[in-house]
Parts: C-alpha cells; sequence; structure tokens
C-alpha cells in the first residue's frame, strides 16, 4: 500500500550546501578533471543562479534556509495516513441470519414434537418453495423453463410417499414425476425440449427426492431423534467451518467454485461435527455408540461441504449470488438446503446400517 507520507530526504547542512558567496569568501579550491578542465564542486548551484539569468559568482545570492533534519530513529510518527488494518466482516447481516435461524428451528422442533405428520407437512412447503425457486432462476437467466407445476405435484407427493411407503414408494413417485414433465412440456412448442426436461429431471432428483429421506428418516421409532441429529450435525459442521475459517481460514478450498471456503475451514467442520456425531449417537439414538458418531460427523461434514459446493456451481452457472431473497440473511429456501439435501441419504444410510431402519 503506497503511503502518501512519503516525502523526500533532508539535504543535509553544510558549508557545501548553505555558504554564502561574497567578497571576504575564500574561493572552493578548483580541481583539474581527467581532461584538464577545472571543475568547481559549486557547479551545481552556479548553473541553477545562472538559469535564473542572474551572474554566476553573485555577492548577494540569498542563503539556502537550512533543511530540518531527519526525526531521531527511535522517534515515533504520530501522523500516519496509512489506513488501520480493516477486521473481518461477514458477508451477510448476522443479526438477521441468526433470527431467521431461530425461527426457522423453533417451527421444526416444534412440528417434530407435536406430530410427525406435521414435520412431513414443512418438509413439502420447503421443497415446492425451492423448486420454485430453480426452477425461477433457471427461466430468468438460462431461458430454461423447467415445468412447476408437475414438479410441485410430483415432488410433494415423492416426500409423502417416501414416509408412507419408504425408498420404493419415493422411487415409484420420482419415476411418475419425470414421466408428468415429459408431458406436461408436450403441451408447448418443440424448440427446447430436450433441454426443458433434463431440467425437470434434474430438479425433481436434486430437491423433493433428496428431501424424501428426511421423512424416511422420521418413520424410525426414535425418528424426531434422527431429524434431530441430522439437522444438528448439518448446523454443527457449518457453524464449525464458518467460525474457523472466519479466524484461521487461509488456503482456499476450491477458490474457482466457492472463493470463501478454506481448508482450515473444512477441518473445523471435520472436528465440530465429530464431536456433535459423537456425542448425538451416545445420548439422541437407541442403540447408538460414540465411535459411530465420530464417522457420522465426518461423512456429514464432507457431504454438506459437497452440496454447498455444488450449489455454489449452480449459482455460477447462472450468475447470481443467492437463489432467491425470502429469508432474510440467508438468501431463499435453496441457499439453506444446498447442505441439507445431499446430506440426508449419507446419514439416512449410515444410522440404517448403524442401528437399523427401525
Amino acid at each position: 500500500m503506497n503511503d502518501s507520507s512519503w516525502q523526500p530526504e533532508p539535504v543535509p547542512a553544510g558549508p557545501a550546501y548553505d555558504a554564502q558567496v561574497g567578497p571576504h569568501t575564500r574561493p572552493m579550491p578548483i580541481v583539474p578533471d581527467a581532461a584538464g578542465r577545472d571543475f568547481d564542486d559549486r557547479e551545481a548551484r552556479d548553473r541553477g543562479a545562472a538559469s535564473d539569468g542572474g551572474s554566476l559568482f553573485r555577492a548577494d545570492t540569498p542563503p539556502q534556509e537550512p533543511m530540518p533534519s531527519p526525526p531521531p530513529p527511535h522517534a515515533e510518527h504520530p501522523q500516519d495516513s496509512s489506513p488501520p488494518p480493516q477486521k473481518k466482516r461477514a458477508g451477510r447481516d448476522l443479526r438477521a441470519a441468526i433470527g431467521v435461524g431461530v425461527g426457522l428451528g423453533a417451527v421444526i422442533f416444534a412440528s417434530l414434537l407435536i406430530v410427525k405428520a406435521v414435520f412431513v407437512g414443512v418438509v413439502v412447503v420447503a421443497v415446492v418453495v425451492g423448486l420454485w425457486e430453480l426452477t425461477s432462476r433457471l427461466q430468468e437467466k438460462k431461458g430454461i423453463k423447467a415445468p412447476l407445476v408437475p414438479l410441485a405435484v410430483g415432488g410433494a407427493a415423492m416426500v409423502i410417499a417416501g414416509y408412507v411407503r419408504g425408498a420404493e414408494g419415493a422411487w415409484v413417485a420420482m419415476a411418475l414425476t419425470v414421466l408428468a414433465v415429459l408431458v406436461w412440456r408436450m403441451t408447448e412448442p418443440p424448440e427446447d425440449y430436450l433441454k426443458d426436461v433434463t431440467a425437470g429431471a434434474f430438479a425433481a432428483f436434486y430437491v423433493p427426492f433428496l428431501a424424501t429421506f428426511v421423512a424416511m428418516l422420521l418413520t424410525a421409532d426414535d425418528g424426531p431423534q434422527r431429524v434431530i441429529t441430522f439437522l444438528l450435525l448439518a448446523v454443527v459442521s457449518d457453524t464449525g467451518a464458518y467460525a474457523v475459517g472466519w479466524r484461521f481460514g487461509k488456503t482456499k478450498l476450491a477458490p474457482r467454485i466457492s472463493p470463501g471456503k478454506t481448508r482450515e475451514g473444512l477441518f473445523g467442520a471435520v472436528a465440530f461435527a465429530m464431536v456433535a456425531g459423537a456425542l448425538c449417537m451416545e445420548f439422541l439414538i437407541d442403540g447408538g455408540a460414540w465411535w459411530q458418531g465420530l464417522l457420522l460427523g465426518l461423512a456429514v461434514a464432507v457431504s454438506a461441504t459437497l452440496g454447498d459446493l455444488g450449489e455454489s456451481m449452480i449459482k455460477r452457472d447462472l450468475g447470481i449470488k443467492d437463489m432467491g431473497t425470502l429469508l432474510p440473511g440467508h438468501g431463499g429456501i435453496m441457499d439453506r438446503l444446498d447442505s441439507l439435501l445431499p446430506t440426508a441419504p449419507v446419514v439416512w444410510l449410515l444410522l440404517a446400517a448403524f442401528v437399523g431402519t427401525g
């Protein structure tokens, strides 16, 4: 950074610089140079006088004011125009983000404690809103018209089928949703048909099908505890990545995809999630063991980070920062589901392997 207080170094005072030239002044010694010419070491000053229209040797040449001496090395410089180092700031409104996060958490926990079906309704609403955000951004930025109506209806049916009939019901609903997208798009001109239905199939898998595993977690006897474990590990992983990356992050994790993420942040996510996983498996999950929680936390940290990077890839391709503006401080619903969606099947699979699906 350039220092605007930089100044030329002062010229030291001495006879060669500030002596007056007068009638009683002893002339400076004349030294012949290598070519035999006389060289006056006052030549530079005399040349300056001549350039001002005066003679080379004037008796009334005013003395130069002595330049101020440089300050001693130990002297402090109270006036420094260099701006103070800026503190790191979060990229979002933390107050709004915390308030919205607490509100969403209250809705989720309340729905889990009241009736399981109420929580399934919350998942359905999140899926439909997420599909609306995704299809809207695709159309605005890329001109891709993934049909929202069959996606929304099929997505809701997918979540409910997963809760009622398990994985088999979810797959059947997924297939019917894609078929409905193909047929629905036939009512419009054939231009870009393949592009639109491909985007529709992607949206059906990315949002409602992955969210179905959250509903499937709920079907177990300790279903609410499993859902809480899933959500808690995802949140703790994200918090650990943010806290450690903000304080110690230096090495970029994937600068071309998400410049804000660092390897140090990933280590923080893994550490926080592993500790939380051990606690959750020990005290929340029936038949769970702490070492299983370590593996679960590690898997959640990796899947959540990959999900976040995947969402960042989509947003970079679309040229947007957020998928929506529904949640102040967070962006849209999809900006909160980015790490949750790919984590849900990972948690469901590992819990099924560790303690079963009952």
